[in-house]
């Protein structure tokens, strides 16, 4: 799982939701420490914040309770990306798969 998130990393960061609670199951899972959880919550932008979050899952079992944090916030059209593209490459994706993607994730926010 840790490879599939690292190679899907740029696409995740446009995807994921941070704030409104996977930070703080993120926290409670003990993927971030105290001061990892400031710091990503400090950062000015949603994409900022994805990133550092990205950048700090570096385990099989972080991942993977990333997953569990993302079905616990409602973001299960994410989990949904990552699990059905295990196998996929980059260059598998086409942009409408991506467009689709993030139309979901709007209309989402909208609820």
């Amino acid at each position: 799982m840790l490879a599939v998130v690292t190679r899907l990393k740029s696409q995740l960061s446009e995807l994921i939701e941070p704030d409104f609670g996977l930070l703080d199951q993120l926290f409670s899972l003990k993927v971030l420490t105290n001061r990892q959880f400031a710091s990503i919550h400090s950062k000015p932008t949603v994409f900022e914040r994805n990133d550092a979050l990205l950048e700090l899952l570096t385990s099989e079992d972080n991942c993977c309770k990333l997953l569990t944090a993302l079905q616990r916030t409602y973001q299960q059209q994410v989990v949904n990306f990552i699990t059905q593209n295990e196998s996929k490459t980059v260059n598998d994706f086409n942009s409408n798969q991506i467009e689709y993607l993030l139309i979901v994730y709007d209309k989402r926010k909208l609820c």
